[in-house]
């Protein structure tokens, strides 16, 4: 016969053991199902495998660094923006950025940049050198408009050339007759993208 006291250790080990269970669960997302697939952006042009450019520390002229972007609230997230209205947003549904939008579309620029060559592109966070030359901004819109039935990308670009000069201009590109639908709004951005990008590039390798 089994003791009281073994029998409550018993009890004390399996409520343990339940309370750890408990625990666990809690920590298990029983929210909706991950979505089937997520948007991304892909550049139209790509640099040759092989190609590439140099740049030392002493001399980083032919250096071009991309940094970190900015982004409004809208854009601080995995999902597609709406403008339902001139004041009110919503985000389309099933639509969700593989990461977000300002990173995404600064990879896209440094590889827009790269398949011109000739340029020393950095567009990562940990690098040793020091361009000269940087490209910042602010991506002011990546998303749908409903009224007009369109995508829109808009950014703001600066650029710092290697003698201090600062120059800005705002890049924008658009398309209509865009469903609001992932399947249309995707790649519909991301042609839009690819048209800013380019141009940003064209800007930067063409003003000198």
């Amino acid at each position: 016969m089994k003791s009281p006291h073994s029998a409550m250790t018993r009890l004390v080990k399996m409520g343990a053991i339940g309370a750890a269970a408990l625990t666990m669960t809690g920590c298990i997302s029983l929210g909706s199902e991950p979505p089937e697939s997520l948007l991304t952006l892909s550049p139209s042009v790509t640099a040759d495998a092989g190609t590439g450019a140099d740049a030392s520390t002493s001399d980083a002229s032919s250096a071009i660094s991309i940094l970190p972007l900015e982004a409004p609230a809208k854009l601080d997230a995995l999902r597609v923006p709406v403008a339902v209205s001139d004041t009110e947003i919503a985000y389309l549904q099933e639509a969700f950025w593989v990461e977000k939008p300002a990173r995404l579309f600064r990879r896209l620029l440094g590889e827009t940049l790269r398949a011109r060559g000739g340029t020393l592109v950095l567009d990562n966070d940990d690098t040793p050198l020091l361009a000269a030359q940087s490209i910042r901004g602010t991506l002011m819109e990546m998303g749908y408009d409903a009224p007009s039935s369109s995508v829109i990308v808009r950014f703001d670009a600066i650029r710092t050339r290697e003698d201090g000069t600062v120059m800005s201009r705002r890049f924008e590109a658009r398309e209509t007759g865009i469903l609001a639908e992932p399947a249309s709004v995707g790649p519909a951005l991301n042609r839009a993208a690819n048209t800013v990008a380019d141009e940003v590039a064209s800007w930067v390798t063409n003003a000198g």
